[in-house]
């Protein structure tokens, strides 16, 4: 248990040091080093209880309790302005600190008006001043943790689809390691819940110390974490519209006027725009550069490709520049794939990897190779 912490205590405290002292840092890149920083701390509270120091010092006892609290709330901040063009925090979201808060209220006698040896009979369950409130305590360290993951994940997945109907790349606003990092905690709170089930309610006794099983869950969370986040460069400061905006598109998308004669007429344009200019040889198209072309609001737009071509934004841009690809593979053997593919508007090898198979089911040179055989 004790190297599993000690390694914890470390890593947090130094991959949070790195974020606070990263260059041109955003508030994503505080709100994750502060995450670090509560992890740390109550990582080391954890720590001098298994060394025994709460008997040493009872004072000890109980400082971090309301921690875990605090873990849900910033990894979904972190999630919300990752996708959203503010650099500041509102006051609402100020709100969502206030389970964390009542408990130190609540727990305001035990801190200041216990003796050290009435702290120490709570403790060790010889006095039960805060027996129902640890209950209570445990049950909403576990809810706000898996609802905080699944309302994160959801937000994630939204925003996803927003940038599929408006951009053609991906590579730079790829969101794939915070699914992973949301995934991540709600383990945690998940195991939290089983070995609490098993323990508390069934007496189930585990032959080893069961909290090793989330303490490392915390530990490998913090070493994925703190390093996907070190390497972020601001992903969708100038990379994307601000998620407002990509929102308001989708409310009027809803509610369009757009009649089908027209809706017809700008297909048909749409089409002939795609073959004769070949726009999406463009790494960087996107959806409003398209409506610009076309005369065409971006959401009118969306609607066009949506109900006739029955894909996303991304998906219609790279289905030409998949075909772009097998065309010019087929017709010069002496470049690479990767030649051909950022010739026919990739922007990376890892996105073009990704779309060919999904587009095609096979890898590019699988492919490639069943059409020459």
């Amino acid at each position: 248990m004790v190297p599993v912490l000690n390694i914890g205590i470390i890593l947090s405290f130094f991959l949070s040091l790195l974020l606070f002292s990263k260059k041109n840092k955003s508030l994503t890149d505080n709100l994750l080093s502060l995450l670090l920083l509560v992890i740390g701390i109550h990582l080391t509270s954890n720590f001098l209880f298994y060394q025994g120091y709460w008997g040493q010092y009872p004072h000890l006892i109980g400082i971090t309790v309301p921690f875990p609290f605090l873990y849900g709330p910033l990894l979904y901040l972190y999630v919300l302005y990752s996708i959203k063009s503010s650099n500041r925090l509102q006051k609402i979201d100020f709100l969502h600190f206030t389970p964390f808060l009542l408990s130190y209220i609540y727990m305001i006698p035990f801190y200041f008006f216990y003796t050290a040896e009435e702290k120490t009979q709570v403790d060790k369950g010889l006095v039960d001043d805060f027996g129902i409130f640890s209950n209570i305590i445990l049950v909403g360290f576990i809810v706000s943790g898996i609802s905080y993951s699944v309302v994160a994940y959801r937000r994630l997945l939204q925003h996803q689809k927003l940038i599929q109907e408006n951009f053609s790349y991906s590579n730079r606003i790829s969101l794939s390691w915070l699914r992973y990092a949301i995934l991540g905690i709600g383990a945690v709170f998940i195991t939290a819940a089983i070995v609490s089930i098993l323990r508390e309610v069934l007496d189930f006794q585990f032959p080893f110390n069961a909290d090793i099983l989330f303490y490392s869950l915390i530990v490998a969370f913090v070493v994925y974490v703190g390093y996907s986040g070190i390497r972020q460069q601001n992903l969708f400061s100038n990379t994307i519209a601000n998620e407002q905006e990509l929102s308001k598109s989708e409310s009027e998308y809803k509610k369009s006027g757009l009649k089908s004669d027209v809706a017809v007429s700008k297909h048909r344009e749409l089409m002939d725009l795609m073959e004769k200019e070949k726009l999406y040889l463009d790494p960087k198209l996107n959806l409003n550069m398209l409506s610009e072309r076309l005369s065409v609001s971006s959401n009118h737009l969306s609607q066009i490709i949506n109900q006739y071509e029955k894909v996303n934004f991304h998906d219609f841009v790279n289905s030409y520049r998949v075909e772009e690809f097998i065309q010019r593979a087929q017709r010069n053997k002496n470049f690479t794939l990767l030649a051909h593919a950022l010739d026919s508007g990739f922007n990376s090898k890892s996105s073009f990897n990704s779309i060919f198979k999904k587009l095609k089911s096979q890898s590019p040179s699988q492919f490639m190779a069943g059409l020459n055989n």
